[in-house]
Formats: C-alpha cells, sequence, structure tokens
C-alpha cells in the first residue's frame, strides 16, 4: 500500500505491548489519569454518548475522585470545550470542540448529505409535491425559531413554532414492524448532522436521552477559541480531514489493522487507505495478524503493573476496534448484545475478565467469568465500592443489555 515503510524485518508489537498501551494511553493506570474531561476525550479521540450515561462513567474510570458530575456538565455545558455531535458510524459521539471541524469534514458531511437525500425520498408520500425546495423551507424556519428564542429550545417548543415538522410519514410500509412517524426528528436529525443546531443540554437529569436543541453558531466556540485548544487543527478539505482523525485514532489504538480503523470510523476501505496514504505507516506483525503504526510510535511501553478498571456500556476503549480477541477473550456473548453493543465490562491488567451492572439499591454487583486470584477480586472489589460511592446513588441502566448484565440484576 502506498504510504507503508518497510524497514527489514517486520517489527513485532505483541499482546502483552497493546495491553500495556491500552492501559496507559485510554487512562487506565492509575498514575495516567487525567482531571480534565476534555483531555480525557482528547486521549480517547471522543466519548461515546449513545447512551448519556457512558459519558460520566468513561471520563469517572479515568480520573480522579474529585471529578464529579457536576465538572463533567461544565466541560459539556458551561465551557463547552465537549461537544455531542453525529459522528463516526452514524452515532452520537462527545468530541473535544478543536476536533468538530475535522469529525464534520471526515465524517459527518456524508452522513448529512445520505440522511437528506433519504429525506426527500420520504417526503412525497406525505404529499410534498416539492420536496427540496419544501425541506429547504422549513429548515430555515426552524433555524429561524431557534433564533427567536434566544438560540435553543426543545423539539417539541420547535415541532409549535414550526408546525411542518408534525408532518407524517409511514416508515417500512407492510413490514411488521410498520410505524408512522413525524418529520420533527428527522429534520433536527439532518439540521445537526450539517453542523448548524447541536445538542445542548438534556430535558432532566445528566441521564436523559432528550436534549434541547441550541444553534451552533451561538453554543460552539468562537474559532478564536478552537484554534488555541490543544492539538487544534481544522483541515481544508474532507481527505485532509480523514488523515488527521486516522492519526489521531493510530495514535490512540494504534498498532492495528486498517480494518479496525474501517470499522470504527464507517468509511470505505478506499478512504481508509487515502487517508493513511500520507501518514507513512509502518507495518507490524501483532502476533497472527498485520497491522499498522506511526512512524514514530514503535518503542516500548512502560510496564503499568497491576490494574482494574471497571468500564461503562460502549465505552470507547471496548469499542475501540472491531477485532477484540486479544482483550476480550471468549467472553463476547455474555458481554455484547447481538448486534454488537459491548455493556460494563471489568478489565485486569488490559483484558476483560467480567462484568458489571448496578442494582436496585445502588450497589454493584460484579461477575467475574475467569478465575483472577484473590489479590486481583479485591483490586476489583475496591473499583466496584469506588464506583458505587461515585454514583451516589443514582441508578443507571444501560440502554443496550446484555446477558451478564440481566443476569445481574435482582
Amino acid at each position: 500500500m502506498p504510504g507503508l515503510l518497510h524497514h527489514g524485518c517486520m517489527r513485532q508489537i505483541d499482546v502483552t505491548e497493546r495491553r500495556r498501551r491500552l492501559a496507559v494511553r485510554h487512562g487506565l493506570w492509575r498514575p495516567a489519569q487525567a482531571g480534565d474531561p476534555a483531555e480525557i476525550a482528547r486521549r480517547l479521540v471522543a466519548l461515546h454518548a449513545t447512551d448519556p450515561a457512558t459519558v460520566y462513567l468513561s471520563v469517572h474510570a479515568r480520573s480522579g475522585p474529585d471529578v464529579t458530575v457536576t465538572q463533567i456538565e461544565e466541560s459539556l455545558y458551561e465551557r463547552r470545550d465537549l461537544i455531542r455531535m453525529l459522528a463516526m458510524r452514524r452515532t452520537v459521539f462527545v468530541v473535544p470542540a478543536e476536533s468538530v471541524p475535522v469529525v464534520q469534514a471526515s465524517t459527518t458531511d456524508k452522513i448529512a448529505s445520505d440522511q437528506r437525500t433519504l429525506l426527500l425520498r420520504l417526503l412525497p408520500q406525505a404529499g410534498v409535491a416539492d420536496p427540496a425546495s419544501w425541506l429547504a423551507d422549513v429548515e430555515r424556519s426552524v433555524l429561524r425559531a431557534l433564533a427567536e428564542r434566544g438560540g435553543t429550545a426543545t423539539a417539541a417548543q420547535l415541532s409549535a413554532a414550526e408546525p411542518r415538522l408534525r408532518t407524517t410519514v409511514v416508515m417500512a410500509a407492510g413490514k411488521p414492524y410498520q410505524a408512522t412517524q413525524t418529520l420533527t426528528s428527522r429534520v433536527l436529525f439532518v439540521l445537526a448532522a450539517q453542523g448548524l443546531i447541536v445538542r445542548g443540554r438534556p430535558v432532566g437529569s445528566w441521564l436523559s436521552q432528550q436534549y434541547r436543541w441550541s444553534l451552533a453558531e451561538s453554543w460552539l466556540p468562537s474559532p478564536a477559541q478552537a484554534a488555541a485548544a490543544p492539538g487544534a487543527a481544522e483541515p481544508a478539505d474532507a481527505a485532509a480531514a480523514r488523515t488527521e482523525l486516522a492519526r489521531q485514532w493510530l495514535t490512540t489504538f494504534g498498532p492495528a489493522p486498517l480494518a479496525d480503523l474501517k470499522w470504527w470510523t464507517g468509511w470505505t476501505m478506499a478512504q481508509v487507505k487515502q487517508a493513511v496514504g500520507g501518514l507513512r505507516l509502518v507495518e507490524v506483525d501483532l502476533g497472527g495478524s498485520i497491522g499498522v503504526a506511526l512512524p514514530d510510535d514503535l518503542d516500548s511501553t512502560e510496564d503499568p503493573g497491576t490494574w482494574a478498571a471497571l468500564l461503562p456500556a460502549l465505552d470507547p476503549t471496548v469499542m475501540g476496534w472491531s477485532e477484540r480477541s486479544w482483550f476480550l477473550g471468549p467472553h463476547g456473548k455474555a458481554l455484547f448484545d447481538t448486534n454488537g453493543n459491548a455493556g460494563p465490562t471489568i478489565w485486569l491488567n488490559g483484558r476483560i475478565v467480567g462484568g458489571w451492572a448496578q442494582r436496585a439499591g445502588g450497589e454493584i454487583a460484579i461477575r467475574l467469568l475467569e478465575d483472577v486470584g484473590a489479590d486481583a477480586v479485591a483490586l476489583i472489589e475496591a473499583q466496584a465500592e469506588r464506583t458505587g460511592a461515585w454514583l451516589g446513588g443514582v441508578r443507571v441502566i444501560p440502554r443496550f443489555r446484555t446477558p451478564t448484565e440481566r443476569a445481574l440484576m435482582p
């Protein structure tokens, strides 16, 4: 592949080294943890946000005890150095503010185009004769309604201000799961994917999955603020943006096969190869498979020793690769749902050894799927107590349920 460097005998990076990198780079080893939610997100490239609780618990797992829910909320909604947006694999992520242009150009613009085309195809069944003109007018109307409300409104408020959002369409007509839907969520989805509006504060607690919508121009940091942020970059086009996102991913998750990068981003393999073409990657032997690494990222990692962590459902570490055997082992069916969504996991020294759940009374229940020894059990139990104390009685139930998490519930 163009852009690959070869240095005679292929360099070997074994599972032990990959697990050490995971511990240190992902902040799961105590000395590598951070006190700033935005810095934690930068180290991980982005935080999964399909389930709101994931953002908070992912930060908690990588920070000291002093980082509270309130401080994470301040990062999201006051400083706004973390932004919730549609991104890789058409999934909602929380990304560092300075990365918004990179993610938008590399990934979200294409999603916006595809979803807008899909919406235009649906409109004729609702009696719309000129879908493109109708949708453009509705979009302008929604943005005006937002501006008139000071830049922030709920979906219900917007559909009251613009009744055309309540236009209905039939989805999956003739199938057992046929449903009639209003266009509200689809139009707002497209506006968000175009980078015109942003999911702001939730309606309710930090566990709520309903958000107020805000005008991007009033919510996002100014260009000067974004440019001053650590690692700020504003690529000129989609190709440059994909290269930058690939570099960030390899810094955090590499070395790895390009197939993992393809899965994580949702790009085509042609786009992946184009993205990494200018990075001068080095092929490495991962012990049975071939991966790639950045050319200045071949040194060994310090041994972090013994460590344990409880990671939430859909945590970015668990969901960072499509090929997970080197840290997941035989536990996939117990800890993932049938659609590939990870549940809460227990980690020991760079591999998954069990799962956990929060019971109705607030206590954290654990289930180990292999014998790890008494010392490791004590370390894991201490992490469980820490997580339960941090939640402080707030009940967290993952959006996607898995066999182990369900079995641990009373």
